[in-house]
């Protein structure tokens, strides 16, 4: 019984070796280009060995579709849900993505922005899971956006719908924009036009070497996101 529990604790760890690499590959050659031989190639493992883990690459797409899911999950969207809500859980969730592509987590950038157009004219299981995720995180935005009005940091007239599509703009711009020219200054920019979007008031660019700076004391009282600027490390 221990021997037949350690086999599947190594079996799972290579299966979430894999699906890691695949995630990285993706951003590069798109899930059409993943296959069983070019991943056992790139994790000098057999064929037949891949093969024992994903029957098919359908299977082995929809596994790197989770995998990139959990990982989003982790550097983007956690760190936002940790936020105080409202206004600084929208700033949060962004500077989390501009984080996420500032630390180079996929040689390629967000794997989904990759995905979403790749995939989004071939029906499938595959396209299905990748639209129900990004439609999660599209209403996770929305549901901040709401939160902020309810709590009157945002103007009374201002739309959740647009501004939930101005602010995926915003970060879809950033990602494509740094993976062209590997540049943070395009996360820089990014990460200010949020914050004049959303009419919170700074004079500091929050710098992309991980440490965040603290805004002039006349402009903490105004900014709810004060305590994100502050110092408050943002893990995603």
């Amino acid at each position: 019984m221990p021997n037949q529990r350690k086999q599947r604790a190594d079996g799972e760890r290579t299966r979430d070796a894999i699906v890691r690499k695949a995630v990285s590959l993706a951003t590069l050659d798109g899930l059409e280009g993943l296959s069983i031989g070019n991943l056992a190639g790139a994790l000098d493992m057999s064929k037949s060995g891949l093969y024992a883990h994903f029957g098919s690459k359908q299977d082995l797409q929809l596994a790197t579709v989770d995998e990139a899911g959990r990982i989003f999950q982790a550097e983007v969207i956690e760190p936002a849900l940790a936020a105080a809500p409202g206004l600084a859980q929208l700033v949060a969730v962004c500077d989390a993505f501009f984080d996420h592509l500032m630390r180079r987590t996929f040689p390629g950038g967000c794997f989904f922005a990759g995905a979403v157009l790749e995939m989004g004219t071939r029906p499938g299981p595959v396209k299905d899971q990748i639209a129900a995720f990004q439609g999660g995180f599209t209403a996770l935005i929305r549901q901040f956006v709401v939160t902020a009005l309810e709590l009157h940091e945002l103007p009374a007239d201002e739309d959740p719908d647009a501004l939930t599509f101005e602010l995926n703009g915003i970060i879809l711009a950033a990602n494509t924009n740094f993976v062209l020219r590997q540049d943070p200054a395009a996360l820089d920019m990014a990460r200010n036009i949020v914050r004049r979007r959303l009419g919170i008031t700074t004079t500091t660019t929050p710098p992309t070497n991980g440490t965040k700076s603290r805004p002039p004391e006349d402009d903490r009282e105004q900014d709810p996101t004060a305590a994100i600027d502050a110092g408050a490390q943002i893990t995603g």
